[in-house]
């Protein structure tokens, strides 16, 4: 499949890069299936609507900058994601022009089956972390010292 993007032009897909989202992404429900974008050179991903050229979200490995954080997956969204082993957990990252100022979702992780090519973007409920945490010093910011 050969999709247009912003930011790359055209694109070919293979099925193993293509990510069914049943409920969507929270804010682009409509948006249910997706490209998952490996970048060789660097540790971020990127998560292309098919769609919409103009809808992409750049991921990263949350375990890469803060190597504690950990949730539990509710057995109801492992069921609804059909995970019964390989999971793939990826956090959505603002990038800001200073990279001192780019913050990371550790509230809102993004949940990967890749046996069976679905994905859902969990909200963590009682949970310390929130939805900008800076990518740098870990330790402030899962305290509360960052103040934001």
């Amino acid at each position: 499949m050969i999709i247009e993007t912003l930011s790359w032009g055209k694109l070919e897909l293979k099925d193993e890069q293509m990510y069914h989202f049943a409920k969507g992404i929270p804010g682009f429900e409509e948006e249910t299936d997706f490209a998952l974008l490996i970048m060789e050179t660097a540790p971020f991903w990127y998560l292309q609507s098919i769609k919409d050229m103009e809808l992409s979200f750049v991921l990263v490995d949350p375990f890469l900058f803060y190597p504690s954080y950990e949730f539990e997956l509710p057995d109801e969204e492992a069921e609804e994601l059909g995970i019964s082993a390989d999971v793939v957990i990826r956090c959505i990252i603002t990038l800001k022009e200073q990279v001192e100022h780019s913050t990371i979702n550790l509230l809102a992780p993004i949940v990967f089956n890749p046996n069976e090519h679905t994905g859902k973007q969990i909200v963590l409920h009682r949970s310390p972390y929130h939805t900008k945490h800076k990518l740098i010093n870990e330790q402030s910011t899962i305290d509360g010292k960052d103040g934001g």
